[in-house]
């Protein structure tokens, strides 16, 4: 991958806004952690859109995302660089993690298709996906591009992330189900805890 240009800003209020430009995208990403799932979202392809939508609404995250990719070639660097993006975005939003609740997980069904998705702000970037899709493609969006998605996420939000697509036979469905679940788990995950009010929740005393 080609050597990128990042201009970014956070603030105190769990917002930030990160740019990220390649020679294959140009990517803009701007997240509230305390929002109301409130999205602009633009990256050309439509099913990705559709699932970019999940994460804001579900997640209760204001998200705003343009990315213009090299989408003549494939859909592949335009996923990979927005969720790159949007975990730099994440990372720079949540802070220091004192008062954070860091860990989250959700089941969340659609039809006859159920994921489950545990995350952990830990600081360590890590993902163990499962999921069988049973068609290669939605629409225009490869389904190879799931991992590729949440791979560039954890690596650059520093979270282990864990995804299982229990059950399924709609490709559809199965997609739509994890990025229900990956948003509802986030949420947990970022609620500030008033009990634990200003205290990194971890033994070590850093995340």
């Amino acid at each position: 991958m080609t050597s990128s240009a990042l201009v970014a800003s956070a603030h105190t209020d769990r917002t930030a806004e990160v740019s990220r430009d390649t020679a294959e995208t140009r990517v803009r990403v701007r997240v509230n952690l305390d929002g109301s799932g409130q999205a602009r979202l633009n990256t050309g392809i439509g099913f990705f859109d559709h699932m970019l939508d999940q994460i804001a609404r579900h997640g209760l995250i204001d998200l705003e995302v343009q990315c213009d990719g090299d989408l003549h070639i494939d859909g592949h660097h335009s996923v990979e660089d927005v969720g790159i993006t949007l975990g730099q975005a994440v990372a720079r939003a949540v802070g220091d993690k004192k008062g954070l609740r860091r860990y989250g997980h959700a089941y969340v069904p659609l039809d006859e298709a159920l994921s489950r998705v545990v995350v952990d702000f830990s600081g360590r970037p890590g993902l163990h996906l499962d999921m069988a899709f049973t068609a290669a493609m939605i629409g225009g969006f490869d389904t190879q591009l799931v991992h590729e998605f949440f791979q560039g996420f954890v690596n650059h939000a520093g979270v282990t992330l864990h995804i299982d697509n229990l059950k399924g036979t709609n490709a559809h469905h199965q997609c739509e189900t994890a990025f229900k679940a990956f948003a509802r788990a986030m949420r947990a995950a970022l609620e500030i805890d008033p009990r634990a009010s200003g205290v990194i929740p971890s033994t070590k005393g850093t995340l």
